[in-house]
């Protein structure tokens, strides 16, 4: 079987926004999310919460049912942040939400902006991790958290793809690993501090009847999760 053609992130989601949801809609995804809602605060009441690259906006969604006095949503790609609105539209909530083109590379938002800064499957999508952590902690409040997280390096190391399908053709995403080993090397440059890692695997619950899928898949983590904390 021959590989998808890999599309940078902007072609991509261009391409992806039409059908992506604003939830979790795949068994990787639960596992991330899962990992990265366990370390979510459970009230953000007050807080300014900044999702970098939001997509359609599903944790945007959880800040928002969470409390969050302000959710701002930054994105690469035109039609995800159109989809992230009507999903928001839908959200009765009492909080300030504002979404921002723009990429992790050069974040269109100003210093120490909020409380909360989350990056959900984004980093890989960038080769440089130093440099988009750098970014994430210029955004966040003194005292602040980073959750972030990517899909595990040794997905990278079986092959495995950012893979989607458009109308009937199938499709890769850009993607660089990222080794715990140069996390904690950008932590330590940045003067972050890594409070919790977690390494979600899937749940079998979550793998459809008669998916065609590696095995592997059931015996190894998916994703890397971090929660950072920038010094007061």
């Amino acid at each position: 079987m021959s590989r998808p053609p890999t599309l940078n992130p902007a072609e991509a989601y261009a391409l992806w926004a039409h059908s992506y949801p604003a939830r979790a809609h795949n068994p990787v995804m639960r596992a991330e999310e899962r990992a990265m809602l366990g370390l979510m605060p459970a009230t953000l009441h007050g807080q300014a919460v900044l999702d970098v690259g939001c997509g359609s906006g599903r944790y945007m969604l959880h800040a928002l049912r969470r409390g969050a006095a302000r959710v701002i949503g930054v994105d690469l790609s035109p039609p995800m942040l159109e989809r992230a609105g009507a999903e928001l539209a839908t959200c009765q909530a009492d909080a300030e939400v504002d979404l921002v083109q723009g990429s992790l590379a050069a974040l269109p938002v100003p210093d120490a902006r909020a409380n909360l800064t989350i990056c959900a499957l984004v980093v890989g999508h960038l080769e440089n991790l130093e440099q988009s952590l750098a970014e994430l902690r210029r955004v966040t409040r003194p005292g602040g958290t980073l959750l972030c997280s990517d899909v595990h390096p040794i997905g990278h190391a079986l092959g495995w793809l950012r893979d989607f399908k458009s109308g009937d053709r199938h499709y890769a995403v850009r993607h660089t690993q990222h080794l715990y080993s140069q996390w904690h090397a950008a932590c330590a440059t940045l003067g972050l501090c890594i409070e919790q890692v977690r390494e979600p695997m899937l749940d079998p619950a979550d793998i459809p009847d008669g998916a065609h899928f590696d095995r592997t898949a059931l015996e190894v983590p998916v994703a890397l999760v971090f929660q950072l904390r920038l010094p007061a």
